[in-house]
């Protein structure tokens, strides 16, 4: 789990402002970017075959230019049925918000409130579509439903608990849990699959019009979303842990040559209880994104 304490600002893949992260003891995380990411992007990511996706290149590609700054706001949805029983959802639509879900919606419809928005992708599954509605509220601006922000295709896996994934798919089960990047099912690498989707969300929220984006959809996705954003490779899936509701803000500021735009990861997973600061009282001392 990653604790943010100043934004992180990028271009071009390069880090430009070395801000102090507050890191969780982990074995796996290192406060350095893998050296894959210091080399020079590669026009072209695809392998001889075209089925294969070299997460890292496709991760640190330059993106398109921006003509106006844009601020995306990343929001989970609340607690689902799925999450509250153990389950994998991946990208079925079996699972819906609880009760505890909705409070979940409401409370970043609280942190949000203050917010304008132009617009709002969302999730076309069910569990996201209610959150981004609890946020939307009574905005008469459009939502734009895209179906690359569904949460990881697991395949087989969905549906699962965690004792049945064991007895039923054995060391399968195992590579998911220690070694997701190569998991393989049903002929799937799911963890790139959601890479290159998260991408390809990317081009489409920056070619949209509006310099206000909501962004409401799940766990991995929005993982997939800050990383690729920031050039991070598939090896940082489960490092960008996303909670339900969590808020992450990443801002896109154009070069005045062109090129790909800077990037600054303004906030990650930010939920009520912290780091947002209150008052004496108890109620939201400043805006969330105003702060």
């Amino acid at each position: 789990m990653v604790s943010l304490t100043q934004p992180l600002v990028f271009h071009n893949r390069f880090l430009l402002h070395a801000a102090s992260w507050n890191w969780n003891p982990c074995p796996r995380v290192t406060n350095r970017l893998p050296s894959s990411l210091q080399q020079e992007t590669a026009k072209s990511v695809e392998s001889p075959e075209g089925n294969d996706l070299s997460s890292e290149l496709y991760a640190s590609a330059p993106f398109p230019p921006i003509r106006a700054s844009k601020r995306v706001v990343l929001v989970r949805h609340g607690q689902s049925t799925w999450n509250a029983e153990g389950r994998i959802p991946g990208s079925s639509d079996f699972s819906v918000l609880t009760k505890k879900g909705d409070a979940h919606a409401e409370t970043s419809r609280q942190m949000l409130i203050d917010d304008s928005f132009d617009v709002c992708f969302t999730s076309p599954l069910i569990r996201s579509r209610r959150t981004a509605e609890f946020i939307w509220s009574n905005r008469e601006n459009e939502m734009i439903t895209d179906s690359d922000l569904r949460e990881i295709d697991l395949y087989s896996f969905q549906g699962l608990l965690k004792h049945e994934g064991k007895a039923k798919f054995g060391a399968t089960y195992r590579q998911w849990q220690v070694d997701a990047v190569n998991f393989n099912i049903d002929g799937h690498y799911p963890v790139r699959e959601l890479w290159e989707r998260a991408r390809n969300c990317w081009s489409r929220i920056l070619a949209h019009e509006g310099r206000s984006v909501l962004v409401v959809a799940h766990n991995a996705v929005n993982q997939a979303l800050v990383a690729t954003a920031i050039g991070l490779g598939t090896e940082y899936f489960r490092i960008l842990l996303q909670s339900n509701c969590g808020v992450s803000v990443l801002d896109f500021n154009p070069r005045a040559e062109g090129g790909s735009p800077y990037i600054c990861l303004n906030r990650l997973n930010q939920t009520p209880n912290s780091p947002v600061a209150t008052g004496s009282s108890g109620a939201r001392s400043c805006r969330l994104l105003g702060c």
